[in-house]
């Protein structure tokens, strides 16, 4: 993984390719987004880029300081850490000024440095997006697994959408664990792989494919390789 970014889901569209074939793509909105703090396994454990993306009015007093010891003066709203690896070819560990931080490719990160999508992926990078997804409330079985229901015929007019048995009697007489059942869906930190970039300039990420989550929801980018 060599690029990361975080965006906004601003909305889903369609567009030609180079071979005149329409496609599917998600437009994210990226700006702002800032490298608020890198942690280093030598003193944290492991490596990881803490990203902060979003405007808000007011942050609370833990965040407000460590936006202010990163030089970032927009109260930002949503924090997410990313972990990197330095030991990959196109990553390495710089340090200038008495700052410790990353380059990748020709690009250096510190913390503060506001990040655009241009200067981490391009046109034809394979990502992983990660949202949550829609929320749908407390839903059936057919819905929430995709059960096929019960018979429509000889009588069972209230059994279309019945889950059926949902165990033995006296043994195990109880309910297994784990057990497919109505519930609440959606709601959940869902990963879309191997989709495509189709366009990165400005504060603009286009994305080909549907990714998770409503509009206006968090959305975390990532580059398998670049």
């Amino acid at each position: 993984m060599s690029g990361f970014i975080l965006g906004e889901k601003k909305f889903q569209s369609q567009m030609f390719d180079e071979k005149g074939n329409m496609i599917p793509v998600t437009i994210l909105h990226t700006t702002p987004c800032f490298v608020v703090n890198i942690r280093w396994s030598d003193s944290d454990g492991y490596t990881a880029v803490q990203l902060g993306f979003g405007k808000t009015k007011k942050n609370q007093k833990p965040t407000r300081g460590t936006l202010k010891k990163a030089g970032i003066p927009t109260p930002l709203r949503f924090l997410r850490e990313i972990r990197i690896d330095v030991d990959e070819k196109n990553i390495k560990t710089i340090e200038k000024d008495g700052k410790k931080g990353i380059q990748i490719g020709e690009h250096e990160l510190f913390a503060g440095t506001e990040i655009k999508p241009e200067m981490l992926f391009k046109a034809g990078d394979i990502v992983d997006v990660t949202g949550t997804s829609k929320g749908k409330g407390f839903q059936g079985v057919v819905k929430r697994h995709g059960f096929a229901g019960g018979p429509k015929t000889h009588g069972q007019s209230d059994r279309e959408r019945a889950p059926g048995s949902i165990g033995s009697g006296t043994t195990p007489g109880r309910v297994y664990k784990g057990k497919k059942m109505a519930g609440r869906m959606g709601g959940e930190r869902k990963t879309v792989k191997n989709l495509e970039v189709v366009e990165s300039n400005g504060e603009i990420l286009k994305i080909k494919g549907l990714i998770p989550g409503a509009i206006g929801g968090l959305i975390e980018v990532r580059t398998i390789h670049l």
